[in-house]
């Protein structure tokens, strides 16, 4: 049983909350680590003209998340939040200062290190006013975030204070963006690099174009050594103080979700993406009736080009080489995806969507084990399919189909999902892995599930078998077990 409730209060500026925690014991694939009662959340915060305070817990990001991000994702089991005290202060207009101190949760526990960082963000266009009316908006900013740890090594001379600082700028002309970060973190050696001195860094580039109708955005990455976390002998994604976004497409359909998704590396990777979408307008030739819109996205992540320098000491004490990397060249593929999805409505009644995915995925490296294969190439289809009845009721189906010679082979998922506006639901979904060399596993992953709502109740009860995999939020991952059995979630919000 995993439940929460969160209770917040509010009385002019003043509000204050707390959120009580029980795991008895944590549903099948969450972190062993939640286990019992307890409230591991709790703050006040009081808020005027010119700044705001918060004492005890808080979230917090410093510009994209390359410094510092701390987040709650309840279906990771993740959750990093600082505990400690926050400033906010806005001394004029279109200047934005934070200043940050505290310690990371892990589970019901806080970590050994102790954050402390400082964030600057300069809206030119407000802080001048000459440049109010400009079409061409500025903002500009700047993080530093430190980390202490006491080094109890006696074989290594590590780091106690560990600093990372970062710049930032968003600039948009009428329909152009382009954003931009830069991030570098001095010699931090940790369980995740292998106790490697060597200087880490970041640099992110984003640029997009949207008018009405349509939109379109290109993003690059570079990443180099840089995990930071708030102990640096912590494994797992635990007490990471920063966050590194994975440039790619945030997929819902079930094969496309659940199988290959991409777990961001965050000791060394190369990745971009590109993503266009066009809706074409009603009675048009590819608009049609009703209109349609086609988007494209593809992404690819390698890994950098490095070389390793050879040290007897480190090789005595069994730890990883100290290496170089080259900036402009890479080094082995992690992962490619393409994918072109359709969205049209035929009639007052049906409403279609169709996606079409290609895939090769580095399991040895994302997953961390050791395949026969060096990639797995996957072709995916999905026809999602929306008949309406009337305003009330409306069925919608899924086929879907992914087909691949490595691994466990091909698979197929059928969904049906039954809805009566505005209460209920009614779904089941089977997933089959027909395509496995071993007969015996070839197996029906059933799951029927159905679901009531009312003003602030939700009530869902499902049923079925859950596969073995790895479950990702925006590069964040976690393994999850296969089980079977029943499922029960009860929400209330009043």
């Amino acid at each position: 049983m995993n439940g929460f409730g969160n209770v917040i209060y509010t009385n002019g500026p003043i509000t204050a909350g707390f959120r009580y925690e029980s795991y008895q014991n944590a549903l099948q694939g969450y972190p062993i680590g939640y286990r019992g009662n307890g409230i591991p959340y709790r703050y006040f915060t009081y808020t005027n003209d010119l700044l705001t305070i918060t004492v005890g817990n808080y979230y917090e990001q410093f510009g994209s998340g390359l410094v510092l991000r701390t987040y709650e994702q309840r279906g990771l089991g993740y959750d990093n939040v600082l505990d400690g005290i926050r400033v906010i202060m806005t001394p004029m207009k279109g200047i934005h200062l934070k200043g940050v101190i505290g310690q990371q949760r892990i589970f019901f526990e806080k970590g050994e290190g102790i954050v402390r960082g400082i964030d600057g963000e300069f809206a030119l266009n407000e802080m001048i006013p000459s440049l109010a009316d400009s079409k061409h908006r500025l903002t500009l900013g700047a993080s530093f975030v430190s980390k202490y740890q006491a080094d109890q090594r006696t074989e290594l001379v590590l780091p106690e204070n560990v600093g990372t600082g970062g710049v930032r700028l968003n600039y948009k002309v009428k329909k152009f963006r382009l954003a931009g970060e830069y991030v570098h973190k001095i010699n931090d050696p940790s369980l995740d690099n292998g106790y490697v001195y060597k200087d880490g860094e970041t640099i992110y580039l984003q640029g997009s174009y949207s008018k009405k109708g349509l939109g379109a955005n290109v993003s690059v990455m570079r990443v180099d050594n840089m995990s930071f976390k708030s102990d640096r002998d912590q494994d797992g994604n635990y007490l990471l103080i920063n966050y590194i976004p994975a440039l790619t497409r945030q997929q819902t359909y079930n094969l496309l979700a659940t199988l290959y998704p991409y777990a961001t590396q965050l000791n060394g990777q190369v990745g971009a993406q590109f993503d266009i979408s066009k809706h074409f307008k009603r009675k048009t030739v590819l608009g049609g009736k009703y209109g349609t819109t086609i988007g494209f996205n593809l992404s690819a992540y390698n890994n950098l080009d490095t070389t390793a320098i050879y040290n007897q000491k480190r090789a005595d004490l069994g730890l990883s080489p100290e290496y170089t990397s080259k900036y402009f060249s890479v080094g082995e593929v992690y992962w490619r995806e393409a994918n072109v999805e359709i969205t049209k409505k035929f009639s007052r009644r049906i409403s279609t969507i169709f996606n079409y995915s290609y895939k090769e995925y580095n399991q040895n490296v994302i997953e961390g084990k050791s395949y026969d294969w060096d990639l797995v190439y996957a072709s995916i289809g999905v026809a999602d399919i929306t008949y309406h009845f009337n305003k009330i009721h409306a069925l919608r189906t899924e086929l879907q189909g992914l087909w691949t010679q490595e691994d466990k082979g091909s698979w197929s998922t059928v969904l049906m999902e039954y809805t009566y506006v505005p209460h209920w639901f009614l779904s089941f979904m089977d997933q089959y892995n027909y395509g496995n060399k071993i007969a015996s596993h070839r197996i029906h992953y059933f799951n029927v599930s159905t679901g009531y709502n009312k003003e602030g109740t939700r009530i869902m009860l499902s049923y079925g078998r859950q596969r073995a995999g790895i479950f990702c939020v925006g590069g964040v991952c976690r393994f999850v077990p296969a089980s079977n059995g029943f499922y029960m979630s009860v929400t209330q919000s009043f």
